[in-house]
């Protein structure tokens, strides 16, 4: 893509960021305490595990919202996993996800998801009943 300016996914995290914080959103983040009791008997691991967390990007009453200018396996991890686990901690009733429509992750520096991926997968998995309410939120660039 030489000669073409581009959007760095990056720096539009650090954007949204920046605006969510100054709007009272805080991120919150729950420390992960892993079990051992599925390794096979007599199994001790080399290392001990380090500290593991959890995050959501921002939570305000109860809402829960993730900006992903990312890798596709994460925008899909967020809804199916993600609030669903925050929601069984007690931190959200709901959900928004923010990604880039088709058109805006073609002007990005590096190979970002886009929103018509992730509504077609969601479709075709259909819903489960542990699924909490998740607006998936589609942007793009203006001018």
């Amino acid at each position: 893509m030489s000669g073409r300016n581009l959007y760095s996914p990056r720096a539009l995290n650090k954007a949204f960021t920046k605006e969510f914080k100054l709007r009272g959103w805080r991120e919150h983040k729950v420390e992960c305490n892993y079990s051992t009791k599925h390794y096979v008997p007599n199994f001790t691991p080399k290392n001990p595990p380090r500290r593991a967390f959890r995050e959501m990007d921002f939570v305000k009453n109860r809402v829960g919202v993730e900006v992903q200018f990312g890798k596709y396996a994460f925008m899909v991890y967020n809804v199916c996993a993600k609030m669903t686990i925050f929601h069984k901690l007690g931190v959200i009733d709901v959900g928004i996800e923010i990604v880039p429509i088709r058109c805006f992750a073609e002007e990005m520096s590096t190979g970002v998801s886009y929103f018509e991926q992730f509504v077609w997968d969601l479709e075709n998995r259909g819903v489960a009943n542990i699924d909490i309410p998740v607006l998936i939120l589609g942007v793009a660039e203006t001018w």
